[in-house]
């Protein structure tokens, strides 16, 4: 491969909490004890553990050997790189600078668009298993969280319930649904039929859509990653999307998203919304960090991280598949997180969710407890590391806690 993906980088000390924060994940009054001779392999919150496409550093460093941080515009080129990176990644056709706004993180974005079209108690359609981030949004301003399960088909896919979430919008009064596309933590990529017909169902419904796009870059198998303004003429109009190069280039600690709206007024509403509590304010180092990011290279760089995701997923879940009985997973068909089900292996083996994910960390493996995504038995697992890291923990898996004797 032309860029590194196999080194293994100590972040120790660099400000990462996916790496410093790993000795409290029980608590501070409960520090977690690896076993003798283990060292912690960071496998939970959603960054990655690979160094960054060369022409990022590149962008940044070239910017600051100017001595000067003051105010700054917007360059035409941040709006410019956006509207090449859509057109060339996922075939957006007609997107122009005046549909493109600054958020300073999805989030924060999503929170600005509830402000938008919600009235406070009012009733929000998430799909469950949910996004931690939407439940925490959405409880901290005061709304109403509705869940419609996702189910899994026989083939064991992840599906939408149609019919439940047309009851729960006509039961609730819902006129605002949250969509994840890829959907985080099942990492579905919804086919076109799929999102026809969840966008149809918006539309009898009249539902505004804020819909999170943030994995769409990450897309495994070939498949194939279509934006939900793309469907129909009313998906356009009637969707906030929300995008960024943070989970794509690992960029979540420079802070910078954005938002694609073609709607005149949801446009001018979310605008004015953002710049009430004047917070949604760009920094300039991830101004160009996204524009060092969104060139041909970055994405040449895109496609060889995608390779490597699906070598490490494809490893994971055979191993899963082929040892660890009584465990479960669903293949993602994008992002780089994997969602198990291990409710068999625990109920057989007389554990709790939370002792298995201990045994887990006193295994070295820092994975995530699935409990805050609605997944009651089930268990988060980052593979955005070196194949090795990836071999190594289920290793340590196998010996220390699925298969310990």
């Amino acid at each position: 491969m032309k860029y590194d993906f196999t080194s293994i980088i100590d972040r120790r000390g660099k400000d990462a909490i996916a790496v410093d924060m790993l000795p409290d994940l029980l608590g501070k009054d409960n520090p977690v004890k690896v076993r003798d001779g283990l060292d912690m392999i960071p496998m939970w919150v959603a960054d990655m553990n690979f160094p960054v496409f060369p022409g990022i550093t590149d962008a940044i460093v070239e910017r600051t050997k100017h001595p000067t941080y003051g105010y700054f515009g917007t360059r035409d080129e941040y709006y410019d790189s956006i509207i090449r990176w859509q057109e060339r990644r996922n075939g957006v056709i007609g997107l122009a600078k005046e549909h493109i706004g600054y958020e300073n993180g999805v989030l924060g974005g999503v929170a600005t668009a509830l402000h938008v079209f919600c009235s406070q108690g009012d009733s929000v359609l998430v799909h469950a298993p949910t996004y931690i981030g939407f439940t925490g949004v959405l409880r901290n301003n005061g709304y109403n969280i509705v869940h419609s399960y996702l189910k899994k088909d026989e083939e064991g896919i992840w599906r939408m319930d149609f019919e439940d979430m047309e009851e729960k919008i006509v039961e609730n009064k819902i006129h605002v649904a949250i969509f994840c596309s890829p959907h985080n933590p099942a990492g579905r990529v919804w086919e076109k039929w799929e999102l026809e017909k969840v966008t149809e169902l918006y539309a009898k419904h009249d539902v505004t859509v804020i819909s999170d796009e943030i994995w769409s870059d990450l897309i495994l198998y070939k498949n194939k990653h279509i934006p939900t303004q793309s469907v129909s003429e009313d998906a356009k109009n009637r969707t906030v999307a929300f995008y960024a190069p943070s989970k794509t280039f690992n960029l979540a600690g420079l802070t910078g998203s954005y938002h694609i709206i073609y709607n005149k007024r949801l446009k001018h509403r979310m605008d004015k919304e953002a710049s009430l509590g004047h917070y949604n304010s760009m920094n300039v180092l991830s101004m160009h960090s996204l524009i060092g990011a969104y060139v041909n290279e970055g994405g040449e760089w895109v496609d060889e991280l995608i390779q490597v995701i699906e070598e490490n997923v494809n490893f994971a879940c055979d191993y899963i598949e082929t040892k660890f009985a009584g465990v479960n997973v669903s293949r993602p068909q994008g992002t780089y997180m994997l969602f198990i089900d291990c409710e068999e292996w625990c109920k057989s083996h007389g554990k709790t969710a939370d002792e298995l994910l201990k045994m887990g960390y006193e295994a070295g493996v820092f994975w995530q407890s699935g409990k805050a995504f609605n997944g009651e038995w089930y268990i988060r697992m980052n593979l955005a590391s070196p194949n090795s890291r990836i071999k190594e923990a289920f290793d340590r898996l196998d010996k220390y806690v699925f298969n310990l004797a």
